[in-house]
């Protein structure tokens, strides 16, 4: 192909692709040039806060009780700094200030300055929770260890089992969806899901002693409610049936459409649990099963001989 004719195809694609008929739905312009949240600058996130949450079987490696308290110091810092950095890119994602009435008067310079300052009472906010997030994941790791027969002590729990690798970042992302950070939330689940094959959404709520053996294929959905004590096995689906429509034919979002698991339930491998029911306290669900109804508490499910 000679120069003159690629020239010719250049700018042809360039003129394709710059059709707004073409990049409609797909084009994201930066609010103020702040950029989109960074996949880099979350990972680090992941990274101190497993540091932080785990130390010793984290980050610093020469870690002592001597030194705990600078370490654990630095690290905080280092995350409140990234985090308010990537909650105010998801702010200004989210068009912060074209959505909130209250900044429809103030100029744009007043807007981001307000932004920064929410976001980082947001990072400080989420800080303060790092003290309950290390005792809910302190409950996960008792309960990996005492669902898995295999597992030699706690320190093989916390550095191998992709159970407690995801729980530390779902744990991190709902504290985040509970202070309504846009956007960072579904980016650090969807991370882990990469890392773990275990999906988890943000919004999901789970309580203590939680555990997943095994973990690849299982999935939970935005509003499953999973009480205390519950395990699941692997290839385990907290979904939903189907999905209302408005009256133009759209998906209607934010309802209530996901299980709701009481306190001590254990569902077995590859089992799909669909719609807004509910499986009673102590009920157990046999595997390779579809369960679209309400189990009372108690009960066990099983595949019909």
């Amino acid at each position: 192909m000679s120069a003159k004719t690629f020239a010719t195809t250049l700018n042809k694609t360039v003129d394709e692709l710059t059709s707004p008929a073409s990049y409609k739905d797909l084009y994201h312009e930066h609010n103020e040039g702040i950029p989109l949240p960074s996949s880099d600058a979350l990972r680090q996130i992941i990274d101190l806060a497993r540091s932080i949450i785990f130390p010793g079987y984290y980050g610093q490696s020469c870690i002592n009780t001597n030194t705990l308290q600078y370490h654990l110091g630095v690290d905080i810092e280092q995350l409140h700094s990234l985090l308010s950095s990537q909650i105010l890119a998801g702010l200004a994602f989210s068009n912060f200030d074209q959505d909130t009435a209250a900044f429809a008067a103030y100029n744009s310079a007043t807007v981001i300055a307000e932004m920064r300052r929410i976001a980082e009472d947001r990072a400080e906010t989420f800080v303060s929770r790092l003290p309950e997030l290390r005792r809910l994941l302190a409950t996960d790791v008792v309960a990996a260890f005492n669902g898995d027969p295999a597992a030699k002590n706690y320190g093989e729990i916390i550095s191998c089992y992709p159970v407690i690798k995801e729980l530390t970042v779902y744990r991190i992302a709902h504290e985040l969806w509970n202070l309504d950070v846009p956007l960072i939330p579904r980016m650090l689940t969807e991370m882990a899901h990469s890392e773990t094959g275990i999906d988890i959404h943000p919004g999901a709520t789970i309580g203590e002693y939680f555990t997943i053996d095994h973990g690849t294929g299982v999935v939970i959905g935005e509003t499953s409610i999973i009480g205390n004590n519950v395990k699941l096995y692997q290839g385990v689906t907290l979904g939903a049936k189907s999905f209302p429509l408005d009256e133009d034919g759209n998906p209607i979002k934010g309802i209530p459409r996901h299980p709701i698991l009481e306190d001590d339930v254990i569902v077995y491998s590859n089992a799909s649990i669909l719609g807004r029911i509910t499986i009673g306290k102590g009920a157990v669900i046999g595997g390779n099963i579809w369960v679209t109804h309400d189990v009372p508490a108690g009960e066990s499910l099983t595949q019909k001989r």
